[in-house]
């Protein structure tokens, strides 16, 4: 498979397991988001991937996020594409590997995980079926030029108030965003900065329940 990961096998075994990707955020690792995996249902099969662009002390990402006087802060469009397409293909591998169900692929992706797992789901309508997408926001110049129209994929959606990192109004703008586009989506706030508050924790290990 093309992207360095770690695997929970469900404990609960099935024939075709319901799958559960993590994707972390910038500057994290394939270790980071696998933290969660003890706590979450027995019977999800488990896999942490690795974004694979190293940047040193044990730290990568998916996409560049570069600095300068004109522009400020940006994103590496292009490596941002590239890792979309890695991780569609690394999914499919999953898949095939496992033999999981494929009406039951749940993308759990952090700050610039959880932007990625946005757009994956609007460029390969269908891949995934669930995604949680914590700290993070929509891209638009990460989307397809026509979303298609076919897409049944829902959303949970949390974010920190006082979020230094990402702020919250880049967050407020995804549930009305997937609204226009008739996807279903459940969006919360809670009183935490850059990260993931506990009971937060315990709302989408519940929305992750109810769909399995």
């Amino acid at each position: 498979m093309n992207l360095e990961h770690i695997v929970r096998e469900p404990l609960v075994k099935s024939e075709n397991p319901p799958l559960l990707i993590l994707l972390h955020g910038y500057g994290s690792n394939k270790e980071d988001l696998f933290s969660f995996a003890e706590e979450l249902p027995k019977e999800l099969l488990i896999i942490s991937a690795q974004a694979p662009i190293e940047m040193g002390y044990g730290g990568y990402a998916w996409y560049a996020i570069n600095f300068d006087n004109v522009n400020g802060k940006f994103s590496d469009l292009k490596q941002a594409k590239e890792s979309i397409d890695k991780i569609a293909i690394f999914i499919d591998d999953v898949k095939t590997k496992y033999n999981t169900n494929p009406n039951k692929t749940f993308l759990l992706g952090f700050s610039q995980g959880a932007i990625l797992s946005y757009s994956l789901s609007l460029f390969y309508p269908n891949k995934v079926n669930h995604v949680i997408a914590l700290s993070g926001y929509i891209n638009v110049d990460l989307l397809p030029d026509n979303i298609p129209t076919n897409i049944k994929t829902d959303y949970y959606i949390s974010h920190g108030i006082v979020d230094q990192v990402l702020p919250i109004d880049w967050a407020r703008k995804s549930k009305p965003f997937l609204d226009s586009l008739n996807l279903e989506s459940v969006y919360s706030e809670y009183k935490v900065g850059h990260g993931v508050a506990p009971q937060n924790f315990y709302s989408f290990k519940s929305w992750i329940e109810d769909r399995l």
